[in-house]
């Protein structure tokens, strides 16, 4: 977009470097080739800025060359595809576009959890002085660290919700370092997801494995050691060099992802569909336009061969909803090629799976949608 004098109009994000999404949105935004400017969340942008315009203090937000303001990364790649055009972000195939949602719906949902885990379990005192420098760059050293500290423990608090405890760690661990080797493979072959050319599942992955699995330093040596071609594509997503590229003919997801994708069948599909459950009977409560809750309740999990209980967050469905949406939206020869994926990576179930309800987005938040049955 330019100006009528040809100058190139600029977006803002307002973020942060040690926020998920915010990496996950900055990858992407350079990769497009988009010219923005990025502006740190401190403590006077939240008070005088995020908190006015979208009602809560969140990062990333994209304000629009017209003053507009976008919150949440899907929305924010949402807009910016359809408003600036170029090279697509999603592969136009069947299956590798239901692919690629499902790793959003894994990098943004589910990988939180190693990313968390590590983050607070292991670079706690680190992302204490990131946080105090990020909200208030003036300050002395000492103060950013009890700044940090203050702004950090409501972060912190968030971890046993994730079902982070003495009890899963080690198959959060397992499961991490595992998807590790797994994703290590695949790059050996290629340089992306589904080619020479990322997507929106890369940029989604990138949002966990740079601002917190490589950015923080614990977690960003482990990267190092043992999957130093996961190091290398993170950065290879963060500042992309090359716009162009191509996703594999023939509609092809290359055998080397499925090992991933059998993972997030068996952990994060099950765990989505009893969430689901609870949210149906929240939802035979309310009626639409009601704000959802963030979370309808607690569950049993699995990850790593391990066991606990988390909250069952709701965003995760209005993610998964994207995937099923795509489904949905299928032709007969193609539906019945992504049933074929489902089917093979373990996650059958979901040709038939419908949520109990519509999800929205109104004014920033996720929302009761109307029954259009």
């Amino acid at each position: 977009m330019r100006d009528n004098k040809g100058n190139p109009i600029t977006y803002i994000l307002i973020g942060s470097p040690a926020s998920l999404f915010t990496g996950k949105v900055r990858g992407y935004l350079r990769w497009k080739g988009v010219s923005f400017e990025e502006t740190t969340a401190a403590a006077e942008v939240y008070r005088d800025t995020i908190v006015p315009r979208i009602g809560w203090p969140v990062i990333p937000v994209l304000q629009t060359p017209d003053g507009g303001m976008i919150q949440d990364s899907a929305d924010i790649i949402a807009h910016i595809e359809a408003r600036e055009g170029g090279t697509p972000i999603l592969p136009d195939g069947a299956v590798q576009r239901l692919a690629s949602l499902m790793l959003q719906l894994y990098g943004d949902e589910w990988l939180v959890i190693p990313a968390m885990h590590y983050r607070w379990n292991y670079n706690a005192d680190w992302i204490y002085g990131e946080f105090g420098r990020t909200s208030a760059p003036g300050a002395t050293p000492e103060e950013q660290v009890a700044i940090g500290r203050n702004i950090g423990e409501r972060f912190r608090s968030m971890v046993p919700a994730l079902g982070v405890d003495e009890a899963t760690i080690p198959g959060i661990e397992g499961s991490y370092e595992a998807f590790l080797g797994e994703f290590s493979a695949h790059l050996a072959k290629h340089p992306f997801l589904f080619g020479t050319r990322p997507s929106l599942g890369d940029f989604a992955l990138l949002g966990p494995l740079y601002a917190h699995l490589y950015r923080d330093p614990k977690s960003g040596e482990l990267m190092q050691r043992i999957a130093p071609r996961v190091a290398r594509w993170v950065t290879d997503c963060h500042d992309p060099a090359v716009i162009e590229g191509e996703y594999l003919g023939q509609d092809e997801c290359p055998a080397t992802l499925l090992p991933i994708f059998r993972r997030q069948a068996a952990e994060q599909i099950p765990f989505l569909v009893e969430t689901a459950r609870l949210l149906a009977q929240w939802a035979g409560d309310n009626a639409p336009g009601t704000a959802v809750p963030r979370a309808v309740g607690e569950l049993p999990f699995s990850i790593g061969g391990r066991t606990g209980k988390r909250a069952a967050l709701t965003f995760s469905l209005y993610r998964l909803q994207a995937a099923l949406d795509h489904l949905d939206s299928l032709d007969a020869p193609d539906r019945l090629r992504a049933d074929q994926f489902l089917s093979g990576i373990g996650a059958g179930q979901l040709s038939e799976f419908r949520l109990p309800c519509r999800l929205e987005r109104q004014n920033y938040r996720l929302v009761l949608g109307a029954d259009d049955s």
